[in-house]
């Protein structure tokens, strides 16, 4: 990358992570967002409107593709945005830009650098803890943000990430190296596992959780992921389930206590659930070391089957 020019930048899957990031990129880098119709037109049409912590105003410049035709060859960095249930299709629908290039994934669920690893070189994993939202087409807000974003190397190129750090940084968005960044993306995922399918299934929001007959279940989740990890060589920021289970029934939970977590509304809604990067992934990555994980096996089942038999509307 040419240092007196900036920075390219393509955004795949752009809701309300990658527009509020691609608002924010736009001051020092050129932007390319590949996004739902809905959204392009409307950004085109008045430009990306953003509210929130990161500034009310409306952003020209921001330009949406919805085709890999439309996206030039020079492009230095791209950041995957997209549900994790889209991250194979999108990167086979963009395999000829990711190719050569460092790729950065800001996705929940464990398992997506995996899968862009297929692809790319340079994969970067990264983590985000603020709360972005859509508010209407080509219009988000970022209401909250609770830690910096963590990028660190999957696989491939330590420079790419010094070099997307400075870019990120420079836009005003808090971002920090992470050196074991496979250990951020488990620890971030714990939450999820331990509570989003339950209160999905139970069409109850995570306070749930804490209930004398949930609380069970969530600890068997819990121990059967400390084992795979573990098992993974991945280190945890607790040194036991039995840690983190104290810190999410007294912090955690109590803290999203009124919160539906984001499976329930993808049920509601009849859409894909991320179960497989979540619970149905520690279910495979247990085979693989021969750990049994009937809880989560249990619960992953539960889910896909609700994903499969939707409640007429």
């Amino acid at each position: 990358m040419d240092a007196l020019q900036r920075p390219v930048v393509l955004i795949l899957g752009a809701g309300a992570v990658g527009l509020s990031l691609a608002g924010r990129l736009l001051s020092v880098a050129t932007v390319y967002a590949a996004c739902r119709p809905a959204h392009a037109g409307a950004i085109r049409e008045r430009g990306l409107v953003m509210e929130g912590i990161w500034g009310n105003t409306t952003h020209g410049g921001l330009a949406c593709v919805t085709g890999p035709d439309e996206v030039p060859p020079a492009v230095d960095f791209v950041i995957i945005t997209a549900k994790g249930t889209d991250t194979r299709a999108i990167c086979e629908e963009y395999a000829g830009q990711l190719r050569d290039r460092p790729v950065a994934s800001l996705q929940n669920g464990i398992g997506n650098e995996e899968i862009i690893a297929r692809y790319a070189g340079t994969v970067i994993g990264g983590t985000v803890t603020t709360n972005f939202s859509v508010v209407g087409s080509g219009h988000v807000r970022v209401a909250s943000e609770s830690a910096p974003m963590r990028l660190g190397v999957w696989s491939g190129d330590e420079r790419a990430l010094d070099e997307l750090i400075g870019i990120i940084r420079s836009a005003g968005i808090s971002v920090e190296a992470d050196g074991d960044i496979r250990s951020g993306k488990w620890a971030k995922a714990l939450l999820n596992i331990a509570v989003n399918p339950i209160c999905a299934l139970l069409a109850a929001p995570v306070g749930a959780a804490a209930d004398e007959n949930v609380r069970e279940t969530v600890a068997g989740l819990i121990r059967e992921t400390f084992a795979v990890a573990g098992a993974e060589g991945v280190h945890l920021p607790w040194a036991s389930a039995g840690d983190y289970l104290a810190h999410l029934f007294t912090v955690q939970v109590p803290d999203f206590a009124a919160v539906y977590p984001s499976m329930y509304y993808d049920l509601q809604r009849g859409r894909r659930t991320e179960i497989d990067l979540l619970n149905g992934y520690v279910v495979r990555i247990g085979e693989r070391h021969g750990i049994e994980t009937p809880y989560n096996r249990c619960i992953a089942g539960l889910v896909r089957y609700a994903e499969a038999h939707p409640e007429p509307s």
